[in-house]
């Protein structure tokens, strides 16, 4: 996987942390949850970089 996506997931939990923390400060659950989700995406992709890693695709 290249270095470029990788990034780009660290980038994207990132903007759900910040995301997160905006709603939790200024009680929009509304907001807080789509942060969660944000995290839980970039997550995801994060995982499968490391499965493709692994497998050296």
């Amino acid at each position: 996987m290249g270095f470029a996506d990788k990034a780009k997931h660290s980038a994207e939990e990132a903007a759900g942390k910040i995301k997160e923390a905006t709603g939790k400060a200024s009680d929009d659950e509304k907001l807080e949850a789509e942060g969660q989700a944000d995290q839980s995406k970039a997550n995801l992709k994060k995982a499968g970089d490391n499965v493709k890693d692994a497998f050296g695709k």
